[in-house]
C-alpha cells in the first residue's frame, strides 16, 4: 500500500500522507516520505511544496504501539531516521506548505514545523503530547517550534504536551493563516502557486538565508546575506525583474527559472 502520494501540477506538487486511520509515522512511512523529498529535491520543475495529510487529518504522530516494542537501541536509529526525513522536508529549495486539517500530533505537528507556512482548518487541533507519555519530542519539536514561537511559549506547549486550537495557535505564531476545513487545501495550493510565479534562485536564497543565518551570529548570518545577494544578482531572472521594474513597474515581471549568467 502506498504511505505518500505525489501529485504535480504545473510548478506546484502535493505530498499527500496515505496511512490510514491516522497517519502516522512507521518505517514505511517514513521510507516514502524520505523517498519523495529526495525526489522533489531533484526536480528543478517544482517550484513549491504543499504537505496535505487529507480532509480529516494532517498526522497523529508516532506509531506508539511500534515505539513501545523497541528497545532503547533500536529507538535511537528510529529517531535518527525520522528526524532526518524531516531534516529533508525542510531542506528542501522550494518554498514548503503544510495544509493542516484535524490533528497535528507528535511528529505530524514536527513535519508541519519542517513547512515554512501553515495554513490550518478553524477546527485543527495541534500539539507536542510526547510529554504525557513520559517522554519527549525527538523530530525537530524542541528546536523549530523554539525558533518559531520563543522559549517561553515552546516550553510551555513542551512541557504541558497540551493541545491548542486553531485560533491559539494563530496568536502563538504556530500557524500562518485559519480557513474554514473545506478551504485548507486551495488555500495552501493557491498559496504555493503564487510562491511558484516567484524567481526560484531567489526564494531559494530567501529561504537558506532566514533558516542558517538564525544558527549564527550577526556578522556571520550578514555575510551569508550577502554571499546569497550576489549570487542572485547574476541570475537571468535577477535581470528580467530589474528590467521589468524599469519599464513597466513593479509586480509585472515574469520569471523563468534560469539561474545562468544574466
Amino acid at each position: 500500500m502506498p504511505r505518500i502520494l505525489l501529485d504535480t501540477d504545473g510548478p506546484v506538487a502535493t505530498v499527500r500522507l496515505d496511512h490510514p486511520p491516522m497517519n502516522a509515522f512507521d518505517s514505511l512511512q517514513r521510507e516514502a516520505l524520505s523517498a519523495c523529498a529526495r525526489r522533489l529535491a531533484d526536480d528543478d520543475a517544482v517550484r513549491a511544496v504543499v504537505l496535505y495529510g487529507g480532509e480529516r487529518l494532517f498526522a497523529a504522530g508516532a506509531d506508539i504501539k511500534a515505539l513501545a516494542a523497541m528497545r532503547p537501541e533500536e529507538v535511537r536509529g528510529w529517531n535518527r531516521a525520522l528526524q532526518r526525513t524531516f531534516d529533508e522536508i525542510a531542506r528542501l529549495p522550494m518554498p514548503v506548505v503544510a495544509a493542516v486539517t484535524g490533528y497535528a500530533l507528535g511528529g505530524g505537528m514536527e513535519l508541519a514545523l519542517a513547512a515554512d507556512y501553515r495554513v490550518a482548518a478553524d477546527d485543527a487541533i495541534l500539539g507536542q503530547p510526547e510529554v504525557q507519555l513520559g517522554i519527549m519530542p525527538g523530530s525537530g519539536g524542541t528546536q523549530r517550534l523554539v525558533r518559531l514561537i520563543g522559549p517561553s511559549r515552546a516550553k510551555n506547549l513542551l512541557m504541558t504536551g497540551r493541545r491548542v486550537g486553531a485560533e491559539e495557535a494563530l496568536r502563538l505564531g504556530l500557524v500562518d493563516e485559519v480557513v474554514r476545513p473545506d478551504a485548507v487545501l486551495d488555500t495552501a495550493l493557491g498559496y504555493a502557486r503564487r510562491l511558484a510565479e516567484g524567481p526560484p534562485a531567489a526564494l531559494e536564497a530567501i529561504k537558506e538565508a532566514v533558516d542558517h543565518g538564525g544558527d549564527v551570529g550577526l556578522s556571520a548570518g550578514l555575510a551569508l546575506e550577502r554571499s546569497l545577494f550576489t549570487g542572485v544578482f547574476g541570475t537571468q531572472d535577477a535581470a528580467a525583474g530589474i528590467r521589468s521594474f524599469l519599464e513597466h513597474g513593479p509586480g509585472k515581471a515574469r520569471f523563468t527559472g534560469s539561474d545562468g549568467d544574466a
